[in-house]
């Protein structure tokens, strides 16, 4: 295994090269060739692809336009061809990535720790990327593999004989070491465009922490976005470096819209982007898998776009801007944003393709095995109570799972269904209804632990009470996915810690001072998502995996129904 303490050192040699270079550069480039005003410059971003090398399924591979119709999309071949459009189209273009590249991906590339989709980003030209929270699913010690190279130091290399890794930078200004306060990564690099420097800051969201578990990032610290990029586009500033895009692995939600409409709610990734230093011309969004172009202004008065390509693969953002010969910096005046839709209605890249075919046909003995079957769809759009089918589904199995513990309910998050369970064919072809590992796999990725808790009905409603939150931008809802023997109604009007009423398990209510046992997966266990209430259990019990009790579940009951949504009850 490569050395983090070496691998920090040469990432630290080789910002003191970069900022170097920038600093020569400064005296020198920005004397204008005659006749020539500026450099046209096209910037174009992807974010949380999360390893969709393959066309994603059902509501995950459409994307929704203005007019409502949707469309389908996304699929690593489609997306090489549409991403080498966009660039021919420009002189000048940079492709970059605002994280989330790896983790809670399919069996095509997860089964590989997402080495084929490294290979996929290397090969279409990614010039930096930030660090997102998936990128540290697997630890600190995996991002620097994926950084480096290297075969897997438990699994090696099965993907081919030996791991390249990312030959761009992955950053993250905001991410040090919690014992002495190091830079855990880069926080920049400088790439060019026609012959002029443009400086890319990446930053996770200062929340990382919430959403991944505490073991993979144990010993890191990630800091205030703002201040992180303000402090880092000084640096650049600095060094003559005046064109600037931020990539920030923090997105907004929205009311709806188009690929290029801006009907986000307020959010974090607005606020930030109202206080981010002026000296950045543009910031590229992720995190929320959202789609949205908005402007937005600096603090002082200039307009700026803010802008995301929701998830999977499915939309290519740009920025097209000039770079003024003189000044270095962006013409702000000349900025135009937009999204485009990785349709499938264009030729299919040759070499993205055999690509992808290479990992299916290696991956194809594991994924295509059926696991089960279901007589429906069984989707992951949450009903107006906040459970969806699949989720409830979810909840089911890992009750199931846990009996042994003594469990009598379980509570799954919503954020970790990652994708429906379709009834049409599979890819392998097994015929309708089937379910194979593969599908399995891509609903649920992360390989959680299964922990069984015990809580008194008074801790329990607390947990309940922290589905909605106040965050700086307004309450944040996260409603726990219920397993069937747990019922109760939330009051959507009732104040903060007092929404939850009538609840019950197995039909009878629950008495606050009896204690009840209580399955959770390691992420909410160790209070993920704000569910602080859940690290206070005891007796805790490990169980299994959480997709081999989804496994075990859809073998149990072939020919499975969607499960209805009538376990919580919500009243105006």
């Amino acid at each position: 295994m490569t050395n983090p303490t070496r691998l920090l050192r040469r990432a630290g040699s080789l910002a003191v090269a970069v900022l170097a270079v920038a600093g020569l550069t400064a005296g020198t480039a920005a004397a204008a060739p005659a006749g020539w005003g500026g450099t046209d410059v096209r910037l174009i971003a992807f974010n949380d692809f999360h390893g969709n090398l393959e066309p994603p399924a059902g509501s995950s591979g459409r994307i929704t336009l203005s007019d409502g119709k949707q469309v389908e999309a996304g699929g690593a071949a489609y997306f090489a061809t549409h991403l080498k459009n966009l660039r021919a189209q420009a002189r000048n273009s940079i492709v970059l990535s605002a994280g989330d590249n790896v983790g809670a991906s399919p069996t095509t590339s997860a089964l590989f720790h997402d080495e084929p989709t490294i290979e996929f980003l290397n090969n279409i030209g990614v010039a930096a990327s930030a660090v997102g929270n998936h990128e540290l699913d697997e630890g600190y010690a995996e991002l620097l593999r994926m950084q480096r190279g290297g075969c897997h130091p438990k699994d090696g290399c099965q993907f081919r004989d030996r791991f390249r890794g990312a030959r761009f930078p992955i950053l993250a200004a905001n991410m040090t070491f919690e014992k002495d306060n190091r830079p855990a990564a880069l926080p920049f690099t400088i790439t060019w465009a026609g012959g002029m420097p443009v400086g890319v800051i990446g930053v996770p969201l200062e929340d990382l922490p919430s959403v991944v578990s505490a073991e993979a990032i144990k010993g890191l610290k990630f800091g205030d976005e703002v201040e992180a990029i303000n402090r880092t586009a000084d640096t650049l500033d600095r060094f003559g470096v005046k064109a600037i895009a931020v990539l920030l692995h923090q997105g907004d939600n929205t009311e709806g819209g188009g690929p290029n409409d801006c009907r986000t709610t307020p959010g974090p990734a607005r606020e930030i982007a109202q206080k981010a230093s002026a000296k950045v011309d543009m910031i590229f969004t992720g995190h929320s898998h959202q789609q949205y172009v908005c402007s937005i202004n600096d603090p002082a008065g200039s307009s700026r776009p803010v802008l995301q390509g929701a998830s999977f693969g499915r939309i290519l953002s740009a920025v097209d801007a000039r770079i003024d010969w003189r000044t270095r910096d962006v013409v702000r005046s000349s900025v135009k944003a937009f999204n485009t839709v990785v349709t499938r209605d264009v030729a299919e890249d040759a070499k993205t393709k055999a690509l992808v075919e290479e990992a299916k046909t290696k991956a194809a003995p594991i994924a295509n095995r059926p696991v089960g079957s279901v007589t429906a769809d069984v989707g992951r759009t949450a009903a107006a109570s906040g459970e969806s089918q699949l989720g409830n589904l979810i909840a089911d199995s890992q009750l199931a799972a846990s009996t042994v513990a003594g469990a009598q309910l379980a509570l799954m998050n919503p954020g970790g269904v990652r994708t429906d369970l379709t009834f049409a064919s599979s890819p392998a072809g097994e015929g309708n209804g089937v379910v194979t590992y593969g599908e399995a796999y891509a609903v649920q990725p992360f390989g959680n632990i299964l922990q069984t808790i015990s809580l008194t009905g008074a801790q329990l409603k607390a947990v309940l009470e922290q589905q909605w939150q106040q965050g700086p931008a307004g309450i944040v809802t996260r409603v726990l996915q219920p397993s069937s023997t747990l019922k109760y109604a939330w009051s959507a009007s009732a104040p903060l810690g007092n929404r939850v009423s009538g609840i019950t398990v197995a039909g009878q209510p629950v008495d606050p001072a009896a204690k009840y046992r209580v399955t959770v997966n390691n992420f909410l266990g160790g209070g993920g998502d704000g569910f602080t209430e859940l690290t206070k259990g005891t007796e805790l019990v490990g169980g299994a995996i959480d997709l081999d009790a989804f496994t075990d579940y859809l073998a149990a009951h072939p020919n499975l129904a969607p499960p209805a949504t009538d376990r919580i009850t919500a009243k105006p």
